[in-house]
């Protein structure tokens, strides 16, 4: 059996008086789309940052690519995993291209190389050229958020933790940028976490859901098991986001 490229082995966490996971037992496979789907303050984001260690557990064990997470130098593990949060992050005061190419500049990558990088990566994420010279401000949220995804591709990490990328978007842009995101996929190939608490979007974004609750892992099931399940919690999940999800389970990108 194939190594996981994530594995969480019975991590919990507490933060003061507050048990934010417990028990939280999870495999993602190389080079799936796994969404992390729940309600605001199921541990969802936390579930995510523990993978590049921006959150530590209080016990368990979190190996990336077989390796256990803490026992490799935070600063490599980091430029290992490429990160995307909502409205992109980045940085305000950099031009697009220093923003993408800050990363594998950090690498060393001579300066002929980063630019070529840059170029590449703006016409995968749909984005002109010529915008490479603009800043954050400039730029419609829409855009930011491709060159968010291009930041995180920059250095070709082999992981890509998504934090909610598309949740402040407006709905036409948010269904072109998903669309756009299956695209990319089906190119590279990502082992990819996708943090969402919009069904839809997790039914045609993600190759397995793990759906959670209060801290706790409920089930992992494909999209089309998902829509179909007779669990309360799954099933209180389609009661709740109503008709036309067997289309959205189908993660067609038309």
């Amino acid at each position: 059996m194939a190594t996981p490229a994530i594995e969480f082995r019975d991590v919990s966490l507490r933060v003061e008086n507050t048990q934010v996971l417990s028990g939280f037992n999870l495999q993602v496979a190389r080079g799936e789309t796994l969404v992390l789907l729940g309600r605001s303050g199921s541990g969802k984001t936390t579930t995510l940052k523990l993978v590049n260690r921006l959150v530590a557990p209080t016990s368990g064990e979190i190996r990336v690519n077989g390796e256990p997470n803490n026992g490799v130098e935070v600063t490599r593990l980091r430029r290992g995993i490429g990160y995307v949060i909502q409205d992109s992050g980045l940085f305000p005061h950099f031009t697009v291209e220093k923003n993408i190419g800050l990363v594998p500049k950090i690498e060393g990558w001579p300066r002929d190389r980063i630019q070529a990088r840059i170029q590449e990566l703006l016409q995968l994420v749909g984005l002109p050229a010529e915008i490479s010279t603009r800043y954050p401000h400039q730029l419609s949220g829409g855009q930011r958020q491709r060159v968010g995804v291009a930041r995180a591709l920059a250095a070709d990490p082999e992981i890509l933790l998504m934090d909610e990328p598309f949740g402040a978007l407006d709905p036409l842009t948010r269904d072109e940028l998903q669309r756009e995101f299956l695209l990319l996929q089906q190119r590279l190939h990502k082992t990819v976490v996708f943090v969402t608490h919009d069904l839809r979007e997790a039914l045609r974004i993600g190759s397995r859901i793990a759906l959670m609750e209060a801290g706790k892992l409920v089930t992992v099931l494909a999209p089309e098991e998902f829509v179909k399940s007779s669990d309360p919690w799954p099933a209180a999940y389609v009661r709740a986001f109503g008709d036309g999800l067997d289309a959205a389970a189908s993660r067609g990108v038309s």
